[in-house]
């Protein structure tokens, strides 16, 4: 009714978040992303560096360096066991975007990785887009072929329930560079945003992602049935979208969205650095 005044903790209920986050104010700091992109660039001079080195590199405090590297999961590159490749020279090469732009709202820009789990003798390949800005899982797959076709799916299931993104960043892997999956992209008006070769630490929002997805899925072999696998799978991407605090929201991805797109909460206080 015109003229009627909702109640906060009506606003709250309406909404399915808890009365107190309708008075929270988000804010990721321009500065935090700025640093963010100078440790890219030393690391990728200078791929074995910690957070004490990179510190030293930028003349920053060491704190502050390890504090940022944490919250974009952004991590020194370590050989284990088998040698290590760079790609080989690519007929297209894709700048890494996320070195002059910032996410500015829901949407602005996803990232795509895959992984892997292993149930009994099959390998068990999962592919997501995340939303940088949100930090929401907003599409995946999962099969047993790390073929074009899983992060193809992904990339599907993500445009169907949201509209395009300005940017769509991942690294340089032959899924992601095989002519269907750019045709996907560009076909739409999406730009293409690579990782740097041989620099996994720019796509690090995955790759931090991943390792606590693995957590909380726990140990695979449990299941009897391949589809029981598959349903904890989708289970879990579900907890970490609505249930599961992220350490740089303070709350759930989808909670954080929520407010956002609600707009009980301002947007955040972000800027293009381009």
């Amino acid at each position: 009714m015109e003229g009627t005044t909702i109640s906060k903790s009506a606003q709250a209920q309406l909404l399915g978040v808890s009365r107190s986050s309708l008075y929270y104010q988000h804010r990721k700091p321009p500065k935090d992303w700025e640093l963010k992109q100078r440790i890219e660039l030393v690391l990728r001079d200078h791929p074995g560096y910690g957070y004490r080195r990179v510190a030293l590199a930028l003349k920053e405090n060491k704190k502050k360096v390890q504090r940022v590297m944490h919250l974009y999961g952004i991590k020194a590159y370590r050989r284990r066991g088998k040698k290590w490749h760079r790609s080989k020279d690519k007929a297209v090469v894709y700048p890494n975007m996320l070195l002059t732009v910032t996410p500015q709202y829901p949407g602005h820009v996803w990232v795509a990785d895959f992984t892997h789990v292993t149930w009994r003798n099959t390998i068990v390949y999962i592919a997501t887009v995340m939303d940088v800005y949100t930090r929401t899982i907003v599409g995946m797959s999962v099969l047993t072929t790390h073929a074009t076709i899983l992060v193809t799916q992904a990339l599907y299931a993500a445009l169907l329930d949201h509209p395009r993104p300005t940017i769509f960043h991942s690294d340089n892997g032959s899924e992601y560079d095989s002519a269907l999956f750019k045709e996907a992209l560009t076909s739409v008006g999406i730009t293409i945003s690579r990782s740097a070769p041989g620099c996994p630490w720019e796509n690090g929002y995955q790759e931090s992602f991943y390792g606590k997805f693995k957590i909380d899925l726990g140990d695979p072999n449990r299941f009897t049935a391949l589809g029981k696998l598959v349903a904890e799978i989708y289970r879990t991407v579900w907890y970490y979208n609505h249930l599961r605090i992220h350490s740089a929201l303070n709350m759930s991805p989808r909670e954080f969205a929520q407010r956002v797109m609600s707009g009980i909460m301002s947007a955040p206080d972000l800027e293009e650095t381009v």
